[in-house]
């Protein structure tokens, strides 16, 4: 007994490492059936985003669904549950296994969890980008609410006192610049948000459409569709407090859907000669999914969660936290559970 247990010991090192091969998996290839799930693919991701990035927006002309009303906090946070979600369950355990992976060399990626380094400094980037932008928009409203004051107040001083002029302008300046400020902000989020969905959404797309097994590709087609509509629900939020212009929002609407039917596109044109498991290929796709999951780590928690949670309006409203604290658990939970086929 004490042998065999001895041996156990000996070999199993041996058996872990053998399982760990740099070699493609033995799929059930099939390029024909393959392609048609991918065309399949295409259609249903690139609709699925369109609806959802765009049902926030055309919601605007819904009462119930306007960024004022109580509702939108609730869709606000189910939808930041699945971006916190995504960058937590989907992108950054990807990285982690790409950039540990065996066929990697031991020296230097096996030395440092450079997939957690690099979602922490892209993290803090975020948080540099987001401080810098809005301070310069504050600076810019500030010198617009100046100048404007200084000419609003030569052409009403023979109406008004200068006392009661000036008490009352500065409190109009101070107003207007809050919200302008406000209003900037929400268009720096917007913007920075889908930088970070559109890196991971092309990773994503490469990935399946580089792959030649139509098992793997089914149950991703459904994975990702309801994974690109939720993300879009969140995108499609931001945009909508953003008050972007037709043209922006259509330009961002339109980006956020083609990004990953692009990129399958792509992946179908390099399968012949793409390896998932080749040196440069993990090393690029841990890399960008590292920096896309502290993007959305960090815009989930700080510009969407924290911005609705700690506002007047849902601290005073206890109906409201709970509302939307059930509605964040869902959001989480439903694009956690899909992690179990994507």
């Amino acid at each position: 007994m004490k042998n065999l247990l001895l041996v156990s010991l000996i070999l199993l090192p041996a058996s872990v490492l053998g399982d760990c091969t740099c070699e493609p998996e033995d799929e059930d290839r099939n390029k024909a059936l393959a392609l048609k799930y991918k065309l399949a693919a295409i259609a249903s991701i690139l609709v699925a985003s369109a609806i959802g990035v765009c049902l926030p927006v055309a919601g605007k002309r819904v009462p119930a669904l306007s960024p004022e009303r109580s509702f939108f906090f609730i869709v606000k946070a189910f939808a930041a549950g699945v971006i916190l979600s995504t960058g937590f369950i989907h992108v950054l355990p990807d990285a982690f296994e790409s950039l540990t992976s065996p066929c990697l060399s031991d020296h230097p990626w096996g030395d440092f969890p450079f997939a957690g380094f690099i979602a922490m400094l892209s993290a803090v980037g975020t948080l540099m980008v987001d401080t810098y932008a809005t301070s310069y928009y504050q600076r810019r409203a500030g010198a617009k609410a100046e100048m404007g004051g200084a000419d609003e107040e030569e052409a009403v001083v023979p109406f008004h006192t200068h006392a009661t002029h000036g008490h009352a302008h500065g409190s109009l300046s101070l107003e207007l610049d809050s919200g302008e400020t406000e209003l900037l902000r929400h268009r720096v989020i917007s913007q920075v948000l889908e930088l970070g969905i559109i890196v991971h959404s092309v990773i994503i797309g490469i990935a399946l459409g580089a792959s030649e097994s139509p098992k793997t590709i089914r149950p991703l087609i459904a994975a990702l569709t309801f994974h690109q509509f939720f993300e879009g629900i969140g995108l499609g939020g931001c945009i909508t407090q953003a008050k972007f212009n037709t043209r922006a929002v259509a330009i961002m609407a339109l980006f956020f859907s083609i990004t990953t039917p692009m990129g399958i596109a792509v992946g179908i044109g390099i399968s012949n000669i793409y390896s998932e498991t080749s040196p440069t290929a993990l090393i690029v796709e841990g890399v960008f999914n590292a920096a896309s999951a502290g993007i959305l780590i960090y815009m989930a928690l700080v510009d969407l969660l924290s911005a609705d949670f700690m506002s007047p309006k849902l601290q005073s409203n206890g109906k409201l936290q709970l509302g939307a604290n059930v509605s964040l658990l869902i959001g989480a939970g439903c694009m956690s559970l899909l992690a179990k086929w994507a």
